[in-house]
């Protein structure tokens, strides 16, 4: 059963990318691979927002550097993109941070509002 699944805003050109339950580096890896491979990603796409607000981190705070590598192992997709992390849980926050002090090529940024992120994806 996956735990997470995608929607795309074509009004904003925002793919939406919503997680559910516990969530690991493994599972952040799979389901960017599964978007890659079922073509979910529109050309239109004009950034991310990853949503944890339904989700918790299980992973060391070390393992932020492998969320930073795999977007660098797939920078011609994400290149000039924003990602914007969604959530709302204190503990949940420090990784988004720590992956952000790692951006190249990309951008992202941790909110804890919907509408925040939005607007900075589309300002």
């Amino acid at each position: 059963m996956k735990n997470f699944e995608y929607v795309f805003d074509e009004k904003t050109g925002i793919l939406f990318k919503n997680y559910f339950g516990i969530i690991s580096i493994e599972d952040i890896r799979s389901s960017w691979i599964y978007a890659f491979e079922n073509h979910i990603i529109p050309t239109n796409t004009k950034g991310f927002i990853l949503d944890y607000r339904k989700a918790t981190f299980e992973m060391t705070l070390d393992e932020h550097l492998e969320i930073s590598k795999f977007y660098q192992q797939y920078i011609h997709v994400f290149r000039n993109f924003k990602i914007a992390i969604l959530t709302l849980n204190h503990k949940d926050i420090v990784i988004p941070i720590l992956v952000k002090q790692e951006d190249n090529g990309y951008q992202s940024e941790p909110f804890s509002t919907l509408d925040a992120a939005i607007k900075w994806i589309l300002g």
